[in-house]
């Protein structure tokens, strides 16, 4: 049988260099990959839910998401607006319609799922479609800015994951928020900090970036990757349930893996939105 270690190892020879392809072509490949990958989200967080009795109302949620991110891919921001407040109008009428099942626990559920994927993974797309006929020369050859500011983001969440658990591991005394994650501790956060201020900046000065910028995206990227980490730790602490789904082997689900992505992405591109493309 394998080891969970091996699993983990396995997962990621075969997904990075999947990622990469992905996220360097962009165009429409990336855009169904993140639907696709927002969708398998969303059925995670619909069976979390479960195991609370809580009615999430399923169609809406997968209808809603498609939507958003099918206005941040082709639309603009008026049209995404109104695909949000359909979400809440029509989950608010579902408690009047089928108020004997569906009340009003259930729609707040219902909304926060649908808004918690859908908005954080439609700025994926926001942050690879970024300045997207604009390109960087690297020694490896010019990139797509989008695709070189989306991946500041996960460098930086990758290198702040892996240098925290590093630190922790090794020197972690003080518990950071142990009634949501109690193996995080004060110690790997300031090391998980760190990773990702080094690992922005290395990509950084890869890609010719300023240095003040870097440094800063990688103190943002080290700041929240770990409060959306905290953030599903929170959802399967409340539905007790250990991983949110098992679609990647050692890595458990899409929301486990992406968790810290999605809180990164979205500080990453208004940064670079208000500062460097502004």
């Amino acid at each position: 049988m394998p080891t969970l270690l091996g699993m983990r190892i396995l997962t990621a020879v075969i997904g990075i260099p999947v990622a990469i392809y992905i996220i360097n072509y962009g165009a429409w490949v990336f855009a169904v990959a993140v639907v696709l990958l927002a969708l398998i989200a969303w059925h995670e967080f619909y069976k979390m839910m479960q195991f609370k009795d809580i009615r999430v109302h399923y169609s809406t949620g997968l209808i809603g998401i498609i939507l958003a991110l099918g206005c941040t891919w082709l639309g603009n921001a008026q049209e995404l607006v109104m695909v949000i407040l359909l979400i809440v109008l029509l989950t608010m009428v579902k408690t009047i319609l089928s108020h004997a099942i569906f009340g009003v626990s259930d729609a707040a559920f219902t909304i926060l799922g649908t808004l918690y994927v859908g908005l954080t993974f439609a700025h994926l797309l926001l942050l690879r479609f970024t300045d997207q006929y604009a390109y960087i020369s690297t020694e490896l050859g010019s990139l797509s800015a989008g695709a070189i500011y989306l991946w500041l983001a996960f460098v930086g969440t990758w290198a702040s994951d892996t240098m925290a658990y590093f630190v922790g591991s090794q020197l972690g005394r003080h518990k950071l928020c142990p009634a949501i994650s109690p193996g995080k501790t004060y110690e790997g956060a300031v090391g998980g900090l760190i990773g990702s201020v080094i690992g922005v900046t290395a990509l950084g000065a890869f890609a010719g970036l300023p240095l003040i910028h870097t440094i800063v995206i990688g103190l943002l990227v080290g700041i929240a990757a770990p409060f959306g980490d905290l953030a599903e730790s929170a959802l399967k602490r409340f539905t007790g349930v250990k991983d949110s789904g098992n679609i990647l082997p050692g890595h458990g689900g899409v929301l486990d893996r992406f968790d810290a992505i999605m809180f990164a992405v979205p500080v990453v591109y208004y940064y670079i939105k208000a500062f460097i493309i502004a």
